[in-house]
């Protein structure tokens, strides 16, 4: 008798699919709902920067670029990190743009990782995080924060999990889904960990143009972590060029010219078109970040004190444009409230339980909607709880 073959990789085979994704498929196909469930700017990209795309293709600028992008793009990108952030990054040799964030940080995981590596990744987080660390051939090593200290992580819980295995930590700050963000404190408490084990920290500086109560600190800039940090980001978020899938990442020498052949085979370069957006973003985008980031901020405090009004106890997230409320007091898991909340009330938000254990008990929600909408929501979700 003929034995069953599969094509498909072990690894592949054992990863689950995006618990964000069935939420999504749930409210599509539902009238009326109100969507606080993606994590996407609802501004559409600056008109100077569409602009400067269509400029790019009406003057033929349609090859590829250069593997790691065009050098002028590099070149602002440089010049933003220093004057913005305080880090200081070689445009030709320590500066790769990529197709969004994500590719960043799957072709760092790439370069970094031997089989059997271990990464930390410092739960609630990103969906993907583990995913790519196993995807690289590594072992992702899940800390969990607490609700008590706002999700933040702190040394010792960090360096409780450190082996003889470990290479690198995953750390994003402002933090999806919590919205939580470290400050120079915090940071210099994780760096010292970080030095003391010799481990390389892939900072994920995506929601960086996007802090609310104090400015940002990028974990590069702490004493001693620019020669161990992957500082990732890209123009998705603060920008809100979601769409047009360009990221970057900066880190010494040695480590982005390994990164670029993997980056190399695996895409050549980012679409350039988008890169010229992204040269008038930097250039001339500023105003428009700082319009955002005003307008997010009002939406969080309204939003966030609605939240706690209504019995939905949440911290007061420092950046992003997430709010993570605990729902235990309705006696409903993650998925048992926003799968009733989404059929019930036409109110779709994320179960936290997808983003990790600890966030279990929690939703979470994107304020990127309009005030309208989040009033809206707001009542709805008020009936709700009211009802159970």
């Amino acid at each position: 008798m003929e034995q069953t073959k599969t094509y498909l990789s072990e690894t592949v085979n054992a990863l689950k699919p995006s618990g964000i994704r069935r939420f999504f498929d749930l409210a599509a196909g539902i009238e009326g709902v109100i969507s606080l469930g993606v994590g996407e700017p609802d501004f559409v990209t600056s008109w100077s920067v569409r602009e400067a795309a269509i400029l790019s293709l009406e003057q033929g600028y349609t090859s590829y670029t250069a593997n790691a992008g065009l050098l002028e793009l590099r070149e602002e990108i440089s010049a933003y990190m220093e004057k913005g952030f305080h880090v200081t990054y070689s445009p030709k040799k320590e500066i790769i743009v990529t197709v969004g964030a994500s590719q960043a940080l799957d072709i760092a995981l790439r370069a970094i990782i031997d089989a059997g590596d271990e990464v930390i990744v410092i739960e609630p987080c990103f969906v993907s995080y583990a995913p790519l660390v196993a995807l690289a051939g590594g072992k992702p090593v899940t800390v969990q924060t607490k609700k008590e200290n706002d999700f933040k992580i702190t040394a010792e819980e960090l360096e409780q999990a450190i082996t003889n295995r470990t290479k690198a930590v995953i750390l994003c700050s402002p933090n999806n889904p919590t919205g939580t963000m470290l400050n120079r404190h915090d940071l210099e408490e994780i760096a010292a960990v970080a030095k003391k084990y010799n481990l390389l920290i892939l900072s994920d500086e995506i929601y960086a143009e996007l802090s609310y109560d104090e400015k940002f600190v990028s974990l590069a800039a702490i004493e001693g972590m620019r020669e161990r940090t992957i500082l990732i980001s890209g123009f998705s978020k603060g920008f809100a060029m979601t769409g047009w899938r360009l990221g970057f990442v900066c880190a010494p020498e040695e480590i982005t010219q390994a990164m670029l052949k993997i980056h190399q085979y695996a895409i050549m370069c980012a679409p350039t078109m988008a890169q010229y957006a992204a040269v008038e973003a930097l250039k001339n985008g500023q105003e428009d970040v700082i319009g955002m980031r005003k307008d997010y901020r009002r939406r969080r405090n309204y939003f966030v004190q609605s939240l706690n009004e209504i019995g939905l106890e949440c911290h007061v997230p420092g950046g992003a444009f997430y709010a993570f409320p605990s729902v235990q007091s309705t006696g409903l898991t993650s998925e048992q409230f926003a799968e009733r909340l989404l059929l019930e009330e036409k109110v779709a938000v994320v179960p936290g339980d997808v983003f990790g254990e600890s966030g279990q008990g929690h939703i979470r929600c994107s304020y990127a909607s309009s005030m309208e909408q989040l009033q809206e929501a707001v009542k709805r979700m008020k009936r709700f709880v009211e009802r159970i």
